[in-house]
């Protein structure tokens, strides 16, 4: 197998072959060694998918991916492959989007409480779109810079989501007017109103309200001679199809409203931050058993000695909370690993818990699990592994962050290649995509970056 794939390239994988094959073989091929490390696998034709998907659900709505979720070169890369705008909230996050060739007007500076120092580097490289909710941030971005573009954020009803946001940032509809007023005075110019309903919503209603709210917002804008042109819709859209509510029902709530409150012709641009939306199910996880430790229990009054088992078992692997499993204490994660050897059906299962490789007795990654017995060098299986997982990875105690390998279906990537190339329109019919024969809709986007390509084919 390769072993020198830079971290933004891709293998390129033949039609029916999945991601999980490709896990297959790397375990395979790892396993002849002591080197064992955990890594993720992560399928860029996933993400494809998901763009596509996103242009049908939300055809009014351009995609800023919110590159907090997940800034692994290989997702930023494909993203702007497709043409899609970056949700940023860093110096940092802004580099990495830069460097990899996207313009400053497809960046939007999206966090309301920013640091001086990094409102100079927006400045300087030409990133005008920022957001606030407060007169502070005004103030600060008004002398250091005065091309700004700013985007007033407002409060949500983040009650039905998993991660509340409002509690931290946006401006209640009471404060709006006050803010666009010392807006006007200090010469600043706002564009547009965005808000976010928390990460996991559960509830389409939390869009229409504020959607309805910012129709207000544009309303007092233009009493002090705005004229408004941008709407940012936020994120909170689900990554995996096993959530409690799918992406297309929210979608079947924004469009009416957004039809309602900001018709066609009415000359605002409307975009949105997905971020576990695009790679929460694209990514995958294996990593490997590295120690374990049986628990003895007292099995005396048993009257079946032979098959009750009476042992807990420890098992500690090569990731854990510091590492990809941050998602546990982050985003209230509840990851279920799945075995890479299947079991026979007559091993007795035991009482189990899972642990990650640091010295912390915090780092537990799941508890009270029904597992046949393992050994060490046995590996473990994690699916919609993409979302607040790597993003947050650490390397305390010294552990490095598990390494990522990318793979791209060759339909995925002739999808990618005919999107940049402008040569089809999405196909009014579902699923049809003729020169391709592929299933894969297209549509209009940029010119193909010829850096952006598979190592080799498999």
């Amino acid at each position: 197998m390769q072993r020198h794939i830079q971290e933004s390239d891709f293998i390129m994988v033949e039609e029916g072959f999945m991601a999980r094959d490709l896990m297959e073989e790397i375990i395979n091929d790892v396993s002849q060694t002591d080197d064992r490390d955990a890594f993720f696998v992560a399928d860029l034709g996933d993400v494809v998918r998901k763009h596509l998907r996103f242009l049908k659900a939300l055809p009014r709505v351009k995609p800023f991916y919110a590159v907090k979720c997940n800034s692994s070169r290989g997702v930023v890369q494909v993203l702007a492959e497709l043409g899609a705008g970056f949700d940023c909230a860093s110096k940092t996050e802004m580099e990495l989007v830069q460097n990899i060739g996207v313009k400053p007007e497809n960046i939007i500076y999206a966090n309301p409480c920013k640091q001086i120092s990094q409102i100079k580097f927006a400045a300087k490289n030409g990133v005008q779109m920022m957001t606030f909710d407060n007169e502070v941030e005004l103030s600060k971005v008004s002398r250091s810079h005065p091309n700004a573009k700013m985007v007033l954020r407002i409060a949500t009803d983040d009650s039905k989501s998993s991660s509340r946001l409002s509690v931290k940032f946006g401006a209640s509809l009471k404060s709006c007017r006050r803010l666009l007023e010392m807006a006007k005075n200090l010469s600043v110019d706002v564009i547009g109103v965005s808000f976010h309903v928390g990460s996991g919503c559960s509830d389409p209603k939390a869009y229409v309200q504020s959607i309805s709210d910012a129709r207000l917002v544009f309303e007092m804008a233009s009493e002090f001679g705005y004229k408004m042109r941008l709407l940012d819709i936020g994120g909170g859209f689900p990554g995996t199809d096993d959530s409690k509510i799918r992406f297309e029902e929210i979608a079947a709530v924004i469009n009416p409203a957004l039809d309602l409150y900001f018709p066609e012709g009415s000359a605002v641009q409307i975009i949105a931050e997905p971020g576990r939306y695009y790679v929460a199910s694209a990514f995958s996880l294996a990593v490997n058993i590295i120690a374990k430790k049986e628990v003895l229990l007292d099995s005396s009054g048993s009257d079946d000695e032979e098959t009750c088992p009476y042992k807990n078992i420890m098992y500690y692997i090569n990731d854990g909370v510091y590492g990809s499993f941050n998602c546990i204490f982050f985003d209230h994660a509840h990851p279920k690993p799945i075995l890479h050897k299947k079991p026979s059906p007559d091993k007795p299962l035991y009482n189990s818990s899972l642990w990650g490789q640091t010295c912390d007795g915090l780092d537990q990654i799941a508890e009270h699990l029904q597992l046949p017995e393992l050994q060490v060098g046995d590996w473990l299986l994690f699916e919609n592994m993409g979302a607040y997982t790597i993003a947050a990875s650490s390397t305390f105690n010294g552990f490095q962050q598990s390494r990522i390998y990318y793979a791209m279906p060759r339909a995925a990537w002739e999808a990618v290649q005919l999107l940049q190339k402008g040569l089809h329109q999405v196909e009014e019919k579902e699923n049809t995509c003729p020169p391709v024969s592929c299933g894969w809709e297209i549509s209009d986007s940029l010119c193909l970056n010829p850096a952006f390509a598979p190592t080799r084919i498999i």
